[in-house]
């Protein structure tokens, strides 16, 4: 059964689903670590199709979410500087840190911008050199390798007022981590196909090696995911413990090569806090010496601070899968996408987000 040729898209949803029920003869809890998959999950009330037993569970797969307050709280001191502009993308702008945005800092005349592309930083650097302009760069693997482009080209081009402060995360860590904790029950992962072009398939390997799960590698469409569902279901069912290709239209074994190679010169792995998971070891990126003298956080006084989470937000346990969004207090109350107490209900890719938006009162 491939969905890569898809002559019926009308008769192999229902067949993938027929194929799925007969598989499900015992429970299966399945945790989509992408924010992208949550998304899709919900707009195609894949959740409502499904056989009773088989769960979904969100992950911590988005990275505005997993950016704790105090890293937001570090751009916006740097946006209050006289002679800084701040660029970002915009999932960032309404995310709150301990007593502002960077959307209020905007609104009180402060020099924010939203770009679309690293590289847009870098020409805004080349536009104002009586400026300093810094990169409020958030994001997994996915992005990580367009951040390291644009740190090449600033210092290739002679920006010396060119700066980043580097927030990227890398997902195998995490999900390491999430694992490792031991609060959440786990039966198989749908793997993300973004990041996954990057970085393929191998440093998921230790998901089946080391905890005995499987893993299946999905795209985005509702008939990927689907039929994710399925090969998961049908390696429990045959006995195997693999991690699996479903996105082989996109996705390559060895990923991207010449994107690791960049991120690699760029960047080093450090350690990095994540919200509701704590320090992970190796889970950060850093400028690498060669480009140190671009770091925020080496040529600003930017103080790191542990800042709680506003009390009744459950962010943090929505990231570990531990809560569904609607058992927070806050949702839909306090807590909207035009009003958000927490980041989950900020970016389009949160878990909190897509609940409010398609599943309000259902899960499907």
């Amino acid at each position: 059964m491939n969905p890569h040729n898809r002559p019926d898209e009308g008769r192999l949803a229902p067949r993938l689903i027929e194929e799925i029920t007969r598989l499900a003869d015992s429970p299966m809890r399945l945790m989509e670590v992408c924010g992208t998959h949550t998304v899709a999950i919900f707009r195609s009330g894949i959740r409502s199709m499904l056989p009773p037993g088989v769960e979904l569970i969100s992950g911590p797969g988005c990275p505005v979410c997993v950016t704790p307050a105090g890293e937001i709280d570090r751009a916006i001191a740097l946006s209050r500087r006289e002679d800084m502009i701040l660029a970002t993308f915009g999932d960032l702008m309404r995310v709150p840190g301990s007593s502002s945005s960077l959307q209020e800092e905007r609104a009180q005349g402060r020099a924010v911008r939203v770009i679309l592309s690293p590289l847009d930083a870098v020409k805004i650097a080349e536009e104002h050199p009586d400026k300093t302009v810094c990169f409020f760069g958030v994001g997994f693997e996915t992005t990580s390798p367009a951040i390291a482009a644009a740190v090449m080209e600033a210092q290739r081009k002679g920006c010396n007022n060119f700066y980043l402060l580097s927030s990227q995360r890398l997902i195998p860590p995490a999900m390491r981590a999430l694992l490792s904790a031991g609060k959440v029950n786990i039966d198989g992962f749908i793997l993300p196909g973004h990041v996954s072009v990057v970085i393929g398939k191998a440093p998921y390997c230790f998901l089946a090696e080391e905890f005995s799960l499987p893993g299946v590698i999905t795209g985005f469409e509702p008939l990927d995911i689907l039929e994710g569902i399925y090969l998961l279901l049908r390696q429990r069912k045959e006995g195997r413990t693999e991690i699996e290709i479903q996105y082989s239209r996109v996705v390559q074994k060895e990923g991207n090569p010449r994107a690791r190679g960049i991120m690699g010169e760029v960047f080093a792995p450090v350690d990095a806090r994540w919200r509701g998971l704590g320090t992970i070891p190796a889970s950060g990126l850093a400028l690498r010496d060669g480009f140190s003298q671009m770091d925020a956080t080496q040529a600003f006084d930017l103080p790191l601070q542990d800042i709680a989470e506003t009390p009744g937000c459950l962010c943090g346990e929505v990231l570990q899968g531990l809560v569904r969004p609607p058992e927070c207090s806050l949702f839909g109350t306090r807590c909207t996408p035009e009003d958000p107490v927490g980041p989950c209900m900020v970016s389009t890719e949160g878990s909190c987000a897509a609940y409010y938006k398609y599943g309000r009162g259902n899960e499907g």
